[in-house]
């Protein structure tokens, strides 16, 4: 019995480190949690226009009618009588094609990929101008999306409305990660030119602002991966079933064993 305390002490350590071994850091950017104020690493990013990407190109005026031919349907003669009012211009939607290229009214086929949608629009706007001093041109990424899995509380397709967007915005956006979910260890998947590539970030450290996964791309898919913790409860939750189907199965075996030596006995 002179023992047992010395034993008792070594099981509660034990089982203290296996607690801070399975602990995962919850809060994002750890590194700084203690600085009260500072400065972070200035990123500017817009996504780059790729084939197959849909752009919503607007072109407006003070006098509408003199801008109305850049926009479809008013590029189409046989449809340009039947608008009452051209006032407000309708967004159309101009597939990328693989070649890079976009075919926009009146100005003819344009070369768009591999630039930003605000390098298009001051294209277009200069192109246009010779013509029409007022004119404004927005273009907007139509297809933006992203998807979202593993450990957040809403797992989806997210349609992006701006041309910046952050991991973090997708992951608020999926109702954040569950407290399961590895902030140390967040994947990013993406095609660029055909490839597929992929990229991690450690959102306990404040350096994931700097990384070139930090912004999303089109089609981007963004997975958290489960902690330690999550896959020792995956795999007790398994033993436990496992264990019970086969007890079950004794049992079961048990009674028709028994029900049969009642039977003959009786006879």
């Amino acid at each position: 019995m002179k023992f047992r305390p010395v034993i008792i002490s070594l099981a509660t350590a034990m089982a203290i480190a296996s607690c801070n071994s399975a602990k995962t850091s919850l809060p994002y950017f750890a590194d700084i949690a203690e600085q009260t104020a500072g400065s972070l690493p200035p990123m500017d990013y817009m996504p780059v226009i790729q084939p197959d990407d849909e752009l919503i190109i607007t072109v407006t005026s003070p006098n509408p009618e003199t801008t109305a031919i850049y926009n479809l349907p008013f590029s189409n003669p046989a449809l340009r009588a039947t608008v009452v009012s051209p006032s407000t211009p309708r967004q159309q939607g101009y597939v990328v094609t693989s070649q890079g290229n976009i075919d926009f009214p009146v100005l003819g086929r344009i070369h768009v990929a591999g630039k930003n949608v605000e390098q298009i629009a001051d294209e277009i706007t200069d192109k246009i101008h010779k013509d029409v001093a007022d004119a404004t041109v927005t273009v907007m990424l139509a297809n933006f999306t992203v998807n979202v899995g593993g450990e957040v509380a809403k797992p989806s397709k997210i349609q992006v409305s701006t041309n910046r967007y952050s991991v973090l915005d997708a992951i608020t956006e999926a109702g954040d990660l569950t407290p399961y979910g590895e902030r140390s260890n967040v994947l990013v998947i993406r095609e660029e030119n055909g490839e597929r590539k992929f990229g991690r970030i450690n959102l306990n450290s404040s350096d994931a602002l700097s990384s070139p996964y930090y912004y999303l791309k089109q089609n981007d898919y963004v997975y958290v991966e489960p902690n330690s913790i999550r896959e020792s409860n995956s795999r007790y939750d398994n033993n436990n079933a496992y264990k019970l189907q086969v007890t079950s199965t004794i049992v079961s075996g048990a009674s028709v064993i028994a029900s049969l030596i009642i039977a003959l006995t009786v006879k």
